[in-house]
């Protein structure tokens, strides 16, 4: 599995942006797939995942109703559109998958299979 990650900026305070995930490597169906951020000094949390199969969506309480994850399962990619953005989320966000389901992914991430990360900066 390949997971390429790309979308990150600077954006002010209030912004948005979309990350885009591309995957390669094998089919999906019974992966999740999602997005985590690591802030300097700071260890690598959750922000949401998606299982490929349903669509079905979880999400880490900070980023509810301003952060959207979604799939095009034709291009194998996983966007995460965030809105509102506040300079908290400034981060370095990264693109995983498992064979387990994204409730699970949410948990933990022992067994995740990291992207590289993509830097997102938000200035106040």
């Amino acid at each position: 599995v390949q997971l390429q990650a790309s979308g990150g900026g600077l954006v002010q305070a209030g912004g948005s942006l979309r990350l885009s995930c591309a995957a390669s490597g094998r089919t999906f169906s019974t992966y999740a797939l999602g997005w985590f951020r690591q802030a300097p000094g700071k260890e690598r949390d959750f922000v949401a995942a998606i299982n490929w199969s349903t669509g079905s969506t979880y999400y880490a309480e900070s980023v509810k109703g301003r952060f959207t994850i979604s799939r095009d399962n034709a291009k194998n990619t996983v966007y995460l559109q965030m809105n509102s953005l506040k300079p908290e989320d400034t981060a370095v966000y990264y693109c995983a998958a498992r064979r387990t389901t994204a409730q699970t992914m949410s948990i933990t991430s022992r067994g995740n299979i990291w992207g590289q990360g993509t830097l997102v900066t938000v200035s106040s």
